[in-house]
């Protein structure tokens, strides 16, 4: 006995229901011949007799009652996968697992995910929110389909094995006071900033390094009075006067009230970048939460 094949195991299905292999023929746009030659070859297949021809149509035999009632399940979960296949297609169900980093989160998610689920509450959106690192990492292990990013001109993303989508370019801005000197400025140029205490990230954030090159294209160091962890750190010490700080746009979404906000002119401007893997297809979900991610962004 051969492997069975599951189209003939449907046409068997239509023939039990048509009644005979002439009403299915006719139902199916097939020649009774056709029809008849199917189901040879299905019984050939398993080995036995399936229907027994009679005057009036067909009648099944045991084995054929058997294979019968498989089929239909079979039937039924074909259908079950082309409703699920169509609700994914018409964004009815669906998961769309992102990845972000903090400020992101902060700044430019919400929006997105507000708009996208009023669309499209029936698609399901989970969110692993970390550093650059470990974000590509999460993309190369499948943990997440897309993910948020961001760069620098001085290491630009140009990883071959991603597809990248500029989203906006996130401006820095200039902290300080409410009581700073500069705190009614609406907007300042490093040149005048080379006498300020400087409240930084922590060594290894992309932040410091920004700000490193902004003071020295500005033609001096600067002197940093504390490096903070976070951004809600920096804004505390920036409102006790412990010094002045750079920030980009999006990282400002919680602002204190003691705190106030400057372009900075001569400082890098950061990308936020939205990537997937090149070999990964996007799904219907996936692109459309592209498209809002660029809607909202503009």
């Amino acid at each position: 006995m051969s492997d069975l094949d599951p189209r003939r195991l449907l046409l068997l299905v239509d023939v039990v229901r048509a009644g005979s292999l002439t009403a299915a023929a006719t139902r199916l746009s097939y020649t009774t011949s056709a029809i008849s030659q199917q189901i040879a070859k299905l019984e050939a297949e398993a080995g036995q007799p399936l229907l027994e021809r009679h005057a009036r149509g067909v009648r099944l035999t045991e084995a054929g009652g058997a294979l019968v009632r498989r089929a239909e399940r079979i039937e039924l979960q074909l259908r079950a996968a082309r409703s699920e296949l169509d609700d994914i297609a018409g964004l009815r169900s669906g998961t769309v697992r992102l990845g972000t980093f903090p400020t992101a989160g902060a700044g430019l998610l919400p929006r997105v995910v507000k708009d996208f689920k009023s669309r499209h509450p029936a698609v399901s959106l989970t969110v692993r929110s970390s550093r650059f690192a470990a974000l590509r990492a999460m993309l190369d292990a499948r943990e997440i389909e897309m993910s948020l990013l961001w760069d620098y001109h001085w290491a630009p993303v140009a990883d071959t094995d991603l597809v990248v989508r500029e989203l906006l370019v996130d401006p820095p801005m200039l902290l300080v006071s409410a009581h700073h000197r500069h705190a009614d400025r609406s907007s300042i140029d490093m040149t005048e900033l080379a006498d300020e205490q400087w409240i930084t990230r922590e060594d290894t954030h992309p932040v410091g390094e920004a700000l490193e090159r902004a003071c020295s294209a500005a033609g001096f160091s600067p002197s940093v009075a504390f490096a903070a962890n976070d951004y809600q750190e920096a804004q505390a010490m920036v409102a006790i006067d412990l010094g002045v700080s750079m920030a980009p746009r999006l990282a400002l979404s919680n602002l204190r009230d003691d705190v106030r906000v400057i372009a900075l002119r001569g400082a890098p401007a950061r990308r936020i970048l939205l990537a997937h893997l090149a070999e990964h297809r996007l799904t219907p979900a996936e692109s459309q939460l592209s498209d809002t991610f660029v809607a909202v962004a503009a």
